[in-house]
C-alpha cells in the first residue's frame, strides 16, 4: 500500500523495485545473472559471444531475456565465464525467491508501505 502524506490518502501506485504480477521468467533471470557476472568480470558481450561461438547479438538476446538458451547454451556461457552451472542455478533460486518476498512482505516481514512526501 502507498500512502501520499500530501493527500493522506492510500493509494495504488506501484513501486518499480516490487515486481508487480507473476514471477519472473527463468530465462529473464538467467540472463540477468549472466550478464551481471560478465560485466563484474569487465568483459564484452563480443569477447564473451567469441568464447561461446555465438553471436554477440543472440548473446544479448539471452542476457536480457528475450531468447530461451538451451541448457547446452547455458553450459556454454557458464563455462567461457567460468561460472560453475550450479552456482547459476542457486542464485537464480535465490533471485526468485527474495522477489517473492519483497512482493509480499518489506524486509521486516511486515505488510509494505511507502510514504510520498512533497
Amino acid at each position: 500500500m502507498v500512502i501520499d502524506i500530501r493527500t493522506r490518502r492510500a493509494g495504488k501506485e506501484r513501486d518499480p523495485a516490487i515486481p508487480d504480477g507473476p514471477d519472473p521468467l527463468l530465462r529473464t533471470v538467467y540472463g540477468e545473472i549472466l550478464r551481471d557476472e560478465r560485466l563484474d568480470q569487465d568483459r564484452t558481450l563480443d569477447d564473451v559471444a567469441r568464447a561461446v561461438g555465438m553471436s554477440k547479438q543472440y548473446l544479448s538476446e539471452v542476457e536480457r531475456g528475450r531468447k530461451e538458451p538451451s541448457s547446452e547454451m547455458l553450459h556454454s556461457v557458464c563455462d567461457a565465464l567460468g561460472l560453475p552451472i550450479e552456482h547459476l542455478l542457486t542464485r537464480a533460486v535465490r533471485r526468485i525467491t527474495a522477489s517473492r518476498r519483497i512482493a509480499t512482505r518489506g524486509s521486516a516481514g511486515t505488510p509494505r508501505v511507502q510514504l510520498l512526501a512533497a
